[in-house]
């Protein structure tokens, strides 16, 4: 249950925020920012779930990637817009980053003790490491971003607030393995499309009797199925982030023109022999760990072993942290949120991060940061107005609240949201898109209450 809080800001208005993953991290710091008192609640670590490792706040527990910071991209405009809002979950991201060509990445453990440290040095916010049971009724405004993993008791409290089932899908996670145990005389660096000697990535060429070698032992893997569902029956897997075997079983060379492709790697040891290749990304700063890209899967622990040991390079690979499935829970948010994601049923109640059906660390962190943005506004004792949704983010908002598509299918950002933009040619558009963007939400920032 919610504690009474005891802290208050000068208004005497205490903002509570359920869970301490980015969107509730992201919320608490903006709130705090500007004078508002917060308290946080998070269950770990006196409750786990099957994905976290440690108590820490922010735990990235798929990717250490938060995508392209590239912008001509929509995940790089996102986050350009998310550093002009003040986003501290990105301040940090750019403080602890690592080597990913165009990608920002993280040193994930020291990631989130960056932002755990902010958060619980703050003056102004409380951290209550105990789970929530039950709805708050007595608070101002709550922010529930409980994240994909909510409890069950909250989770169901919560369908009985939106009045109907929960909707779920399936995760995965990729494999981490240790530097030192790979077999640097058969892997190269570099990136792709970048130069021939040197880049950001490790990668484990394969030829084509290698490749398919691999595969045909790939898709004959024991896999894990989750407690409820029978061996063979499809999962409702979210489609961004699809386990290696689910699309290696769509076709023989389908991971080979997928997350394997080989193209772009000039100076590759294979030359013409190049037919497939698996990319590693540095974990953390110090290259002691590395992620293997796209290579999420829901194999069991000892398949995982045998098979990812065939790639060339890790023969004797130590895996550090295996990959996993786990259930990702969201609610259907256009049936059940208004547009500046409150609770259509308690105004008092907002909804946000991946819970409220966004896909991906900065779009979950995106959401976040709007609830801190329209519950301060509301404390200031007005209304903060959408943002534009030729904005990436505010078509993101746009996505989540009124997406037609029942139950909401998770998205992340891209183009697609975004009104299409006049030019010539497709990146004519794309420059004409983020053009537009930029000065869309500079129009807005100037009409939002105390900026």
């Amino acid at each position: 249950m919610i504690e009474s809080a005891t802290r208050r800001d000068s208004s005497g208005s205490t903002v509570t925020v359920v869970g301490g993953g980015l969107a509730g991290t992201e919320a608490a710091l903006f709130l705090a920012g500007r004078g508002v008192a917060v308290t946080l609640y998070e269950m770990r670590p006196e409750r786990m779930t099957p994905a976290h490792a440690t108590g820490n706040l922010a735990e990235l527990v798929c990717s250490n990637s938060l995508r392209s910071d590239d912008l001509s991209t929509a995940a790089g405009l996102l986050k350009e817009e998310m550093r002009r809002l003040g986003s501290a979950v990105l301040a940090a991201a750019d403080r602890n980053r690592v080597p990913a060509g165009t990608a920002l990445a993280v040193d994930r453990e020291a990631f989130s003790r960056d932002l755990t440290r902010a958060v619980e040095e703050h003056p102004l916010i409380r951290v209550v490491r105990h789970e929530v049971t039950e709805l708050p009724s007595a608070l101002p405004s709550t922010i529930l971003a409980p994240g994909p993993l909510v409890s069950d008791a909250l989770a169901a409290c919560i369908a009985e607030l939106a009045g109907h089932e929960s909707f779920f899908f399936f995760d995965a996670i990729a494999p981490i393995v240790s530097a030192d145990s790979l077999d640097m005389t058969r892997i190269f660096r570099g990136s792709r499309y970048g130069a021939e000697e040197g880049g950001d990535y490790l990668n484990a060429p394969m030829d084509r009797e290698t490749y398919e070698r691999f595969v045909r032992e790939l898709l004959a893997a024991e896999q894990f199925v989750p407690h409820g569902f029978e061996a063979g029956q499809p999962l409702p897997l979210f489609p961004g982030c699809q386990p290696i075997e689910a699309i290696a079983s769509t076709g023989l060379q389908s991971l080979a023109h997928g997350p394997m492709r080989p193209t772009g790697f000039a100076g590759n040891p294979l030359g013409d022999r190049l037919h497939a290749l698996v990319q590693l990304r540095a974990e953390n700063e110090s290259g002691t760990a590395y992620n293997l890209v796209g290579f999420q899967t829901r194999l069991k622990q000892g398949e995982q072993k045998r098979v990812f040991r065939m790639i060339p390079g890790l023969e004797n690979a130590e895996i550090l942290r295996y990959g996993s499935l786990h259930r990702n829970s969201f609610i259907d948010s256009p049936r059940v949120l208004s547009g500046d994601l409150s609770f259509r049923k308690r105004p008092d109640l907002f909804a946000a991060g991946q819970f409220a059906g966004a896909e991906g660390y900065v779009e979950s962190t995106a959401l976040g940061l709007l609830a801190a943005i329209f519950v301060h506004a509301r404390l200031e004792g007005r209304a903060a107005p959408l943002p534009p949704d030729t904005t990436a983010i505010g078509a993101l908002l746009r996505y989540v609240t009124t997406c037609p598509t029942s139950p909401l299918e998770p998205s992340n950002i891209h183009f697609g949201l975004l009104p299409p933009g006049r030019g010539q040619g497709r990146q004519g558009k794309r420059q004409a898109v983020v053009i537009r963007a930029r000065e869309a939400l500079s129009a807005w920032l100037d009409g939002l209450p105390g900026k």
